[in-house]
């Protein structure tokens, strides 16, 4: 009960703060450059980095349950690369979108066994990922990037009421997993098994299941994040693209997600993958090097960090 407190009081504020940070930098930066705040510019923040926060959602579960997965971006590649090749070959588009879920939960969950049953450390089993996907990519693509893509594939680039078929991607599945982790008894055993494993084997909860589970469930985000990237351009590259997983680990962080597990939610890592977004967006209206936003997220990382290390030993 104590550490479920913890969680809660401090996750809700990290939202908080995110939230009024992200209106201080609009206000800010709008009123310097007044082109910053303009309709086209907030839906390219929105639009664009949409697929960064849906991942950003799958890596919480992961690093709740006290985990990471330093493959997602290798992942996230492969995963694009094959939706287009099946739809540039003659598939069905409907078959394009499903196949990245069902392939990321497949690839995902064999990761996930090979944490829980071989007792592989997690930044072991998913560096070896990365680099087997990594080099698949290439060798089977030969870096060339695929085209010819049909318009009815372009799901990112689908309106539904006038909003952008990605924003409702993000917001609908920020609220689902939001209500997972808090009103359900596979979110209260993820809770429990990255807070404290012994514990909850001895509270009956399965930890190795649990943990082949958030892979998998992983793996599914991951390929929906895939579709997005894939389908917001005409083409796809047939790179993986170059330190994703470090922005999706560190939107995760940010948004109040504990780097030691047990602790953060869902909706704080999409904050943070959209403050993220519109920090490297006002760097370019403010003149400023956009290098500058590798800085600013490792010195949010690390502050996030060291403020989540000092509640652990005051809640201690």
């Amino acid at each position: 009960m104590k550490a479920r407190s913890f969680h809660g009081v401090s996750s809700i504020g990290q939202e908080i703060l995110l939230v009024v940070v992200i209106l201080a930098l609009f206000a800010v930066v709008g009123w310097i450059n007044p082109r910053f705040v303009s309709e086209n510019n907030l839906t390219s923040i929105f639009v664009g980095n949409a697929y960064i926060a849906v991942a950003a959602i799958g890596m919480s579960l992961v690093i709740i349950s006290g985990n990471i997965d330093v493959s997602i971006g290798a992942l996230i590649g492969v995963l694009a690369v094959i939706s287009g090749l099946l739809v540039t070959n003659g598939y069905p588009v409907w078959f394009a979108w499903l196949a990245p879920l069902l392939i990321g939960a497949a690839i995902n969950t064999l990761v996930g066994c090979l944490i829980a049953y071989a007792r592989v450390p997690s930044i072991i089993a998913t560096l070896a990922m990365l680099s087997i996907l990594s080099g698949g990519l290439i060798t089977f693509t030969g870096g060339q990037w695929i085209s010819g893509l049909p318009g009815a594939y372009q799901l990112a680039q689908f309106r539904l009421l006038g909003v952008p078929s990605p924003i409702w991607f993000m917001v609908g599945m920020t609220i689902i997993a939001a209500l997972l982790m808090r009103y359900t008894a596979f979110g209260r055993s993820v809770y429990a098994v990255g807070s404290n494993p012994e514990a909850a084997r001895a509270s009956g909860i399965g930890h190795a299941s649990t943990v082949v589970k958030v892979f998998a469930i992983h793996g599914a985000i991951a390929g929906v994040a895939a579709v997005l990237f894939a389908t917001q351009l005409q083409v796809i590259q047939s790179t993986t693209p170059v330190g994703l997983e470090l922005v999706i680990i560190t939107a995760s962080v940010v948004g109040g997600v504990s780097i030691l597990g047990g602790v953060g939610t869902v909706v704080g890592s999409t904050l943070a993958a959209i403050l993220f977004a519109a920090i490297g967006s006002s760097l370019i209206f403010l003149n400023v090097s956009a290098y500058w936003l590798r800085a600013v997220q490792g010195v949010l990382i690390l502050a996030t960090v060291l403020a989540d290390m000092a509640r652990r030993r005051r809640t201690g």
